[in-house]
């Protein structure tokens, strides 16, 4: 049995617009309220939570690592504040390419994981939805795993979340908590964002978090997120979740429930790759 420490985490579900400035000035507020009111150790941020998310505009937003305004802010913040901070995601320029990285930073204001998006979305719903980020980004190659005193972390990026290999991998590598910062559309949202929220936690006994924008109603035309951030527990059980609106999700994270439930219900000990192994063969 692993040795934990329960901790208190929090999303802080943000607005982004077209403003930089305003959304590192909004993210500090949430990330200071999540640890002036809450007394958090933990606090997520939302994918591309400081530009727009559209693939057009990630030349103008995206921030070579060396010389980053927001990474600056985020380090800054995690060291004074004495916490771990989970920096959703933001475009990233690293020579002539750009990339969707998630940085990790711990309570000295030190990165210690960088995750660059694995999956990238690229879908075409008739008559819905076409969206096609390869168009301007390029994939990262690496799984993202980090210690703390409370347990280990594992890191994707939005549609990392549909592909069940990634979780397991993690698992694989002793992750109790799987996070993704994400910002499903208003069309897959409904449909699949608390689903794969499930699956993936319970498949994998394992506590996942979910952390979207919110809906930005003042810029219409811009991309709207379906929001509803989440924390998950190793049952598959909602533990704590939001609407569409800007605010914070906040929850006290109990670890003993990973061995619980593991011990309940041992679908990750009972696995058998010698027969999936053979099954491929067929």
């Amino acid at each position: 049995m692993n040795i934990r420490k329960n901790f208190i985490l929090s999303l802080c579900q943000m607005k982004s617009t077209v403003n930089k400035e305003d959304n590192l000035k909004r993210a500090e507020e949430l990330i200071s309220s999540a640890v002036n009111l809450y007394k958090s150790n933990v606090v997520v941020l939302p994918e591309f939570f400081n530009s727009p998310y559209d693939m057009k505009q990630v030349p103008k937003y995206a921030e070579v690592e060396s010389e980053s305004q927001t990474l600056a802010m985020l380090k800054k913040l995690a060291k004074s504040l004495n916490i771990y901070l989970i920096g959703g995601s933001m475009p990233e320029k690293d020579g002539d390419g750009y990339y969707n990285t998630c940085y990790c930073i711990n309570k000295l204001g030190e990165v210690v994981a960088k995750h660059r998006k694995v999956h990238l979305f690229d879908i075409d719903i008739p008559g819905k939805m076409t969206y096609k980020e390869s168009s301007i980004l390029l994939p990262g190659n690496n799984l993202t795993v980090f210690d703390t005193e409370y347990c280990k972390f594992g890191i994707g990026i939005c549609y990392d979340i549909r592909f069940p290999e990634l979780a397991q991998s993690y698992k694989k590598k002793g992750c109790d908590f799987l996070i993704y910062p994400g910002a499903f559309n208003t069309v897959t949202g409904p449909l699949h964002w608390e689903l794969l929220s499930r699956s993936r936690a319970l498949d994998n006994n394992c506590y996942v978090a979910v952390c979207s924008p919110s809906r930005n109603e003042e810029e219409p035309n811009t991309y709207q997120a379906w929001g509803h951030s989440m924390v998950v527990d190793p049952f598959g059980k909602i533990v704590t979740s939001l609407g569409h609106q800007e605010g914070i999700v906040q929850c006290n994270i109990n670890l003993e429930l990973v061995d619980e439930i593991g011990q309940q219900i041992p679908t990750f000990k009972q696995k058998r790759p010698d027969v999936y192994e053979s099954l491929k063969k067929i």
